[in-house]
């Protein structure tokens, strides 16, 4: 069977993700200009308090027309700021990307913001101790659930987090809720040192590897970097090629005596799969 008529998972999530202040329109303007698969338009923290209300009025006038890019970061909704943003975005926002909801913590909170937005597809992102332990609970809270994914900056502070190596469990857990709530594969969190991308592709290269698809961005200059990370390479196409070619013709091994079992092929029907979106 060709790879293109065989369904490997969820449907594939967006690449590039591109945070943007909601309080600078020109900004906004130009992501939208830009390459991000989809611009996330902050209301939470890039925006100072005395701000808010003036930036969710800039954001309700863009809503006005449907944008299929754009996806509203918006402040915790235990918090006035983002039961007002709930109230007065949720019925523009069935022509785009939806919602990101920070500070997830429990299914109930789902059901409850999923009831405020009918219709609106939300992507939650995680950012406690305690949302990360019902990871698999909030990812199957609603169906409107269309994502989840990790704050990591506020996860470190929550568990005293200092390097890398803290956050390995925390990353292999939200994958694995993700996937077993049949969910896309989630995006890493924002690699906040602009100025380095060597170190943005090696994280990216690591996160590829744990089971993250795509990443977010605080800068248009990490864009490139992401996307190249995350694309199969030619060399890992031809080999995914190989393997199905192997399996449509019901060979069991390759040439180098590699096994061509369902999950090796799974995984390169996968691959092509992600190949082909691009």
């Amino acid at each position: 069977m060709p790879a293109a008529e065989v369904s490997s998972g969820p449907a594939a999530a967006p690449l590039t993700w591109l945070y943007v202040p909601a309080d600078r329109p020109d900004r906004i303007d130009k992501a939208l200009g830009g390459e991000a698969d989809m611009v996330i338009v902050d209301l939470e923290d890039a925006v100072a308090p005395e701000n808010k209300g003036v930036a969710r009025a800039g954001v309700v006038a863009l809503l006005a027309t449907p944008q299929p890019r754009v996806e509203v970061r918006v402040n915790d909704v235990r918090t006035p700021y983002g039961q007002a943003d709930l109230h007065a975005l949720g019925s523009l926002l069935h022509g785009g990307g939806g919602l990101r909801i920070p500070k997830v913590e429990s299914a109930d909170e789902v059901r409850w913001i999923a009831d405020a937005v009918p219709g609106v597809p939300l992507r939650l992102i995680i950012e406690s101790a305690l949302g990360l332990e019902r990871a698999f609970e909030i990812a199957t809270a609603s169906p409107a659930v269309a994502g989840i994914g990790l704050g990591e900056a506020d996860l470190r502070a929550d568990l005293g987090v200092t390097d890398e190596a803290g956050l390995a469990w925390a990353r292999s857990r939200i994958v694995v809720a993700a996937r077993a709530a049949g969910l896309p594969a989630p995006a890493q969190s924002v690699y906040t040192n602009v100025r380095d991308l060597d170190g943005l592709a090696a994280s990216c290269a690591a996160g590829r590897a744990m089971g993250f698809r795509g990443r977010a961005a605080i800068h248009p200059i990490q864009l490139p970097v992401i996307a190249a990370a995350y694309r199969p390479t030619r060399e890992e196409i031809v080999a995914a090629l190989e393997v199905v070619s192997a399996a449509d013709q019901g060979a069991v091994a390759l040439a180098d005596g590699r096994f061509v079992d369902e999950a090796v092929v799974r995984q390169a029907r996968r691959l092509l799969s992600d190949a082909g979106d691009r």
